[in-house]
């Protein structure tokens, strides 16, 4: 029986890697989450953990990184999935970075220092492809990190903390997401964003000219791929990147969802993109490797299911 600590359980990653840790009887789960997240109503983050609440192998615990006695929890659990903390690049500039500051990095430090006494089989920490910066073509996990915005400084500080605590014995592991997406997807997400406004007959609001591209990762492929960390053999101490099946421009994802809607879309530039690099490709060969991991949802596939939980969701 494996006892598996979730922090930010009730987040958009988070809730759907609970319900697939799940799956397999021989997991029990205590999802942890504060609702600190000012990106998503709490209502929607709510919502995403109603199934979960009612789950016998599922225990809920309402509390703060920054506040919360690791002690009693930490003595229960044999793998932590750290994937709590303050999200998105645009709102990380100006006063609102103590919050990135908080709630990423010193709560980080925080739970690493209280894991030391603790004979833990794994901790693994979500990380993101911001840390790289702007980069020409495929990136692998050997590249230079050089991020462009204070979000993404605040993540690779706290790679930088899971590594010295690594040194320490704990056994770390550190994912690098490229640009998830889904059903349950923040609605600062350019995607909800995109989906909301078309459902609602407004214009679409693009940063930029639409040209920069992702690589874009369904939600169910990323969470397969987290999942299978907790029993892989040689992930300790590494860092693997986790992207998707395909990478498209913004422009050509408004085209697809003229395509899926059935009806074009109106576009209204408000403004530029900075803190965000032009291009993001995932080379994940060592998630192969390691996790046997083989993303399978292609972007109309996946647009359609998160189009479908949207319409459902706002109703």
């Amino acid at each position: 029986m494996s006892r598996i600590l979730v922090t930010g359980a009730a987040g958009f990653i988070g809730s759907h890697l609970c319900e697939e840790l799940l799956q397999d009887e021989s997991n029990q789960v205590i999802g942890l989450d504060a609702f600190i997240d000012f990106t998503t109503p709490i209502w929607m983050r709510k919502r995403n953990i109603g199934s979960l609440l009612h789950h016998p192998r599922f225990e809920w615990v309402d509390r703060n990184l920054l506040t919360v006695s690791w002690g009693e929890l930490l003595a229960k659990v044999d793998i932590i999935y750290h994937l709590a903390g303050m999200p998105g690049v645009r709102s990380s500039w100006g006063p609102d970075f103590v919050q990135y500051a908080n709630h990423n990095i010193v709560a980080t430090q925080r739970l690493l220092e209280a894991c030391k006494g603790y004979p833990l089989q794994r901790f693994i920490f979500a990380s993101t492809s911001s840390v790289y910066g702007e980069k020409k073509g495929r990136v692998d996990e050997q590249a230079s990190t050089l991020p462009l915005s204070p979000y993404g400084i605040s993540k690779l500080t706290c790679e930088h903390l899971c590594r010295v605590y690594g040194d320490e014995g704990i056994p770390v592991v550190i994912l690098r997401f490229f640009t998830v997406y889904g059903p349950r997807q923040r609605p600062d997400m350019a995607f909800h964003r995109f989906i909301k406004q078309m459902l609602d007959q407004q214009p679409i609001t693009l940063y930029g000219d639409g040209t920069q591209s992702r690589d874009f990762t369904y939600v169910a492929d990323c969470v397969k791929a987290i999942a299978a960390v907790a029993h892989a053999n040689g992930v300790v101490g590494e860092t693997i990147n986790i992207g998707g099946k395909e990478r498209a421009s913004i422009n050509q994802c408004i085209a697809l969802l003229e395509q899926l809607f059935d009806q074009k879309a109106q576009i209204e530039v408000i403004g530029n993109t900075f803190g965000e690099p032009t291009s993001t490709w995932a080379d994940v060969s060592k998630a192969e490797l390691l996790l046997g991991y083989s993303p399978s949802v292609d972007l109309k596939t996946g647009l359609s299911m998160e189009i479908q939980y949207l319409r459902e969701m706002y109703q």
